[in-house]
């Protein structure tokens, strides 16, 4: 396999987001005078956007006439602390250093909006390193509609049966295989409760981000073997 580039899925693979949006969840009960929500139930519903965890943490759905009130307030307080917490994930510092010494771009295709994405990467300090940000408001169709990766394949100038993407939901293999792009499955991520990843026919898993490397690195020693 001809390796150019690597692109990631933001929340649940590359950054570890999920602690920032328990923390605003658990103000905004507190201020409505109800306890706190389980991390398992909002971890399990943060690929589903700010609808999917607070329908889970308020026991809703966007029909409720308090659902816009109530999603207003979130992306509000969101956009004022949406990196307080967040982290990358345990061995992504690494694989990106290794990425840039390598000279293999990477980048990020996610279906969170730009005003939250593009500061999100500029507080965690991977902004000036990405090679490409595509967002769902930059584009006709998000994930799983190949068109997010296309663009991003575009803006790195890669070819993308060359490269990788990796992510922690099924649409993000769905959106990769369109596309006809190599598939990794981030099982360490934010997985819905009862998903099965071996379902989602995707080229290789990891249960960590440290695990990506060697594979990355077994695919470039096929390719050189075949030159």
């Amino acid at each position: 396999m001809m390796l150019d580039s690597v692109l990631f899925d933001l929340d649940g693979t590359l950054l570890d987001t999920v602690d920032d949006f328990l923390a605003i969840i658990h103000s905004m009960r507190q201020d409505r005078g109800l306890a706190d929500s389980p991390l398992h139930l909002i971890r399990s519903t943060v690929s589903d956007g700010s609808a999917g965890m607070l329908c889970a943490a308020f026991s809703i759905t966007p029909e409720h006439d308090k659902f816009g009130e109530l999603r207003d307030d979130f992306l509000e307080r969101y956009q004022r602390q949406l990196a307080v917490h967040t982290r990358p994930f345990p061995g992504i510092p690494e694989l990106l250093d290794w990425l840039d010494a390598e000279g293999l771009p990477w980048g990020v295709v996610t279906n969170k909006l730009s005003r939250f994405s593009i500061p999100l990467l500029e507080a965690t300090g991977l902004a000036g390193r990405c090679a490409s940000l595509v967002c769902p408001d930059q584009v006709k169709h998000g994930k799983p509609h190949p068109e997010p990766l296309l663009k991003a394949c575009t803006e790195i100038g890669v070819d993308p049966a060359r490269s990788v993407f990796v992510g922690d939901h099924l649409r993000d293999i769905q959106a990769g295989r369109a596309a006809g792009m190599r598939t990794v499955a981030a099982l360490y991520g934010y997985l819905p409760e009862g998903d099965d990843p071996q379902q989602w026919n995707a080229n290789y898993s990891i249960e960590n981000a440290a695990a990506l490397r060697p594979w990355l690195e077994q695919q470039r020693t096929q390719e050189l073997s075949h030159v």
